[in-house]
């Protein structure tokens, strides 16, 4: 992230609608350091009961990505949904599951190892967090030793017409993507 400014914006875009709520997201956004969103990550990890280190909300995770050279996104939706829905610029893209009929890529595990350092902090990204969640389980069996998974992912859950991207999400928080 840039400066204040910018991150005050992505705050309005990401929360719009409820402006008591802005201003305390907007000052929170700008106060956290990297090493508290990663903790509050942790903790809600533990929260939820998940094996591996922590679950970021999307503008969480895109703060870690810029303030962290260490940090590496790992998108793991399928060919089709990269292509067709839109892509998340400089992340390691390894499918978990392949379209049409969404099998299990055998060589997931293979590819990460090949992708990314395993002992740095590795975030997961799907389209809703199911699928980078079981990648984050996965890597942290293999001995990735910091996997996060990105709550709501890059779409988020469906909105009350069915449709994702305009409630949560990657997307719905305005953080970068691109379309092909």
């Amino acid at each position: 992230m840039g400066n204040a400014k910018d991150e005050w914006a992505l705050g309005v875009i990401y929360y719009k609608g409820n402006p008591p709520i802005i201003l305390n997201i907007i000052t929170r956004i700008i106060m956290e350091t990297t090493a508290e969103i990663l903790e509050k990550a942790r903790q809600r990890a533990n929260e939820m009961g998940l094996p591996y280190k922590g679950a970021l909300l999307p503008m969480e995770a895109y703060r870690v990505l810029q303030e962290s050279v260490q940090a590496q996104l790992v998108d793991v939706r399928s060919r089709a949904e990269l292509d067709w829905v839109g892509r998340i610029p400089g992340a390691t893209e390894i499918e978990l599951r392949s379209y049409p009929n969404m099998q299990s890529n055998p060589h997931f595990l293979n590819q990460l190892t090949e992708s990314v350092d395993k002992t740095l902090p590795v975030l997961f990204i799907c389209r809703s967090g199911a699928r980078s969640n079981q990648a984050a389980m996965i890597a942290s069996q293999a001995d990735f030793t910091d996997c996060y998974n990105i709550l709501e992912g890059f779409e988020g859950d469906k909105d009350e017409n069915g449709h994702r991207g305009k409630d949560s999400g990657w997307k719905a928080a305005g953080l970068p993507w691109v379309q092909s």
